[in-house]
């Protein structure tokens, strides 16, 4: 992709800057970040706003209720809505980055139509039902069942790290619809089904995390009964539907905290001038230079995979559904989350390391970040799990035995 910003998106960026100049001093205060229902309305809230301005699912086809816009309209949208310090996606990732892509790209005309519009208005949250206790990194040893009774699939089983459960109207699942035997490898017999939290049968209990707070849960199903039309993809072709679905959690659900992160790192080396350690130490300072090069590259290498998933270059992840061309990411998303999650838990260590005696203060953001990307290198796929894909599919290595 040409890397110079043409003459009309310097013209959106700067409608853009002025609709956040305007939209910004309007909302309320942020909520406490432990009240995740005061946080779900905060959130959607700022997803309607964005939704009535025409910016919501900027970059998701029209078909799709998007607007269609360039990769590189999204970049700038990202871009300048992190510079202006307006809210993430909060506490609908799940929906706007994971499960509306995967419904956009897999689902029916049906399907896109009943549940893309509430996710860009804001009007309903969903979370990820993949990982068990059983089936973490390895996620193709999922054990929850479900066994087709007429035009339900009857599901029972648990699920852990349930993203937002508690506050969550949707779940995307992963089930096992034909059981693993000498014929039936453990990757096919898994179908993606739309959940709803409130189906009789489903428990959540959240989770607390190392950070305090609350944003993971346990589910249990017992009995759930789940409309077969709400399957997204074939009975049992649901492996293939969460490469997909995984493809955008690792391709461009971090673009956003790209940007941050660098911002991040402007901040640091102010306070490290504030504080004396930039005259001081001039490994420090080598330390930040080093990490804005890391981050730098990150972008640029985050331009390279939006462009790439948009143009249709999308590797081995393919489409099999109504996409209506709905850019699905490539394999380049796995080289850019395993070197994302390092470079976030090297940024955090150096924040510790300028805030000194500061860093045991829990209710500083920079420690609650530092605790938060611990998991990072976990979450989405583990980092060993990413040099897997790297090793095998881009460097065309032998399969791990």
């Amino acid at each position: 992709m040409d890397l110079r910003y043409t003459e009309d998106e310097e013209v959106f960026r700067g409608q853009l800057k002025e609709w956040l100049a305007k939209a910004l001093p309007a909302l309320p205060p942020a909520p406490d970040p432990l009240d995740w229902p005061g946080r779900r309305a905060y959130d959607t809230a700022w997803q309607r706003m964005l939704y009535e301005a025409g910016y919501a699912g900027l970059h998701w086809p029209a078909d799709a209720g998007g607007r269609g816009a360039t990769p590189t309209q999204h970049l700038i949208f990202l871009e300048e809505t992190e510079r202006a310090g307006a809210p993430y996606v909060g506490a609908n990732f799940v929906g706007l980055l994971h499960a509306g892509p995967t419904i956009a790209a897999e689902g029916t005309a049906e399907q896109r139509a009943r549940w893309l519009p509430p996710v860009l208005r804001g009007d309903e949250i969903w979370c990820q039902g993949f990982s068990e206790p059983g089936a973490g990194s390895d996620l193709a040893s999922l054990r929850t069942r479900a066994v087709r009774d007429g035009d339900h699939y009857v599901v029972s089983g648990s699920k852990i790290w349930t993203s937002h459960a508690e506050v969550a109207d949707w779940c995307e699942l992963l089930v096992r619809t034909e059981p693993v035997s000498d014929t039936v490898p453990k990757h096919r017999g898994i179908t993606w089904l739309a959940m709803r939290m409130d189906a009789p049968g489903v428990t959540v209990r959240p989770l607390r995390t190392l950070a305090g707070s609350t944003e993971f849960a346990e589910m249990f199903l017992d009995d759930v009964r789940i409309p077969v039309t709400d399957r997204v993809g074939a009975e049992n072709d649901g492996w293939r539907v969460t490469m997909v679905t995984l493809s955008f959690e690792r391709g461009t659900a971090f673009v956003g905290e790209v940007v941050a992160c660098r911002r991040t790192l402007g901040e640091l080396a102010r306070t490290a001038r504030d504080n004396g350690r930039w005259d001081a130490d001039p490994a420090l300072r080598r330390r930040l230079g080093r990490l804005g090069a890391e981050f730098a590259a990150l972008w640029r290498l985050t331009q390279w995979n939006v462009s790439e998933s948009q143009g249709g270059s999308s590797g081995d992840s393919g489409s099999g559904g109504g996409g209506g061309g709905f850019g699905v990411p490539g394999i380049g998303g796995s080289v850019f989350k395993l070197r994302y999650s390092q470079a976030r838990q090297e940024l955090y260590e150096t924040a510790a390391d300028v805030l000194g005696p500061d860093a045991l203060d829990l209710a500083h953001p920079w420690n609650q970040d530092r605790l938060s990307s611990l998991s990072y290198t976990i979450a989405a796929g583990t980092s060993q799990i990413q040099q897997n894909i790297v090793a095998e599919r881009i460097l065309g290595l032998p399969k791990e035995r």
